[in-house]
């Protein structure tokens, strides 16, 4: 599919919407992705990417910045609290503050370092028990307890589950940030960000329809 068609296909999801293109945030998710891929990505002049994993992002993108200097990273996968210094070097953003030892892990470090990444919460909409992300009763106490530790939160951020319709859990995730105050909504990905875009979607995360599918051999 390629990078021009998602960005043409979100333009007319932004302009069916009422919405202004230049307000939805396209993430290349390059996680698994071979470098030759990303290098194109970036020769065609995108500059916002999202990684899953700290380890494979801290041996990806150190050379693509010597020749891109403004590259912007954000981690959408699990953050594990033996990782979040190195995450917050190395991230803009961060998608998966998912629980209040994660959130006071990242407020310590914050303030030992003089700055940090913006951060979505994210949520389990699904309720799904293998799956990261606080509960939808929890997510204003989570929120609260946040703001209390000085982070900087920008927004929500959800996975919706595979077999149910995923517009209804953009809705729920666009409501409970509106609730809170927060604008961001970090949600969508190569199979639903049209959907995404028409319930608020601030940043969308697509990946292989982008780069192609995925080579995990």
């Amino acid at each position: 599919m390629g990078l021009s068609e998602i960005r043409a296909r979100m333009d007319k999801a932004c302009t069916a919407a009422g919405r202004a293109p230049q307000d939805v945030e396209l993430i290349a998710v390059s996680k698994v992705q071979p470098a030759e891929r990303v290098a194109a990505v970036l020769d065609q002049g995108h500059r916002v990417f999202g990684e899953n994993r700290v380890q494979e992002a801290a041996g990806r993108w150190p050379a693509f910045q010597d020749r891109y200097t403004d590259i912007v990273l954000h981690l959408i996968g699990p953050l594990q609290s033996n990782k979040a210094r190195q995450a917050m070097e190395m991230f803009h953003a961060i998608h998966s503050v998912d629980r209040p030892k994660i959130a006071q892990g990242i407020a310590r470090l914050a303030q030992e370092m003089g700055r940090c990444p913006d951060l979505f919460l994210q949520v389990n909409t699904g309720e799904e028990p293998q799956k990261a992300g606080v509960l939808p009763q929890e997510i204003d106490g989570f929120v609260a307890e946040c703001r209390a530790l000085d982070l900087p939160v920008k927004g929500l951020m959800c996975i919706p589950p595979v077999e149910e319709e995923p517009s209804l859990h953009f809705a729920l995730l666009a409501k409970m940030a509106a609730r809170n105050g927060l604008s961001g909504l970090s949600m969508g990905m190569s199979g639903d960000f049209e959907s995404a875009i028409a319930q608020g979607a601030t940043h969308v995360r697509v990946g292989s329809a982008i780069f192609g599918e995925r080579d995990y051999g």
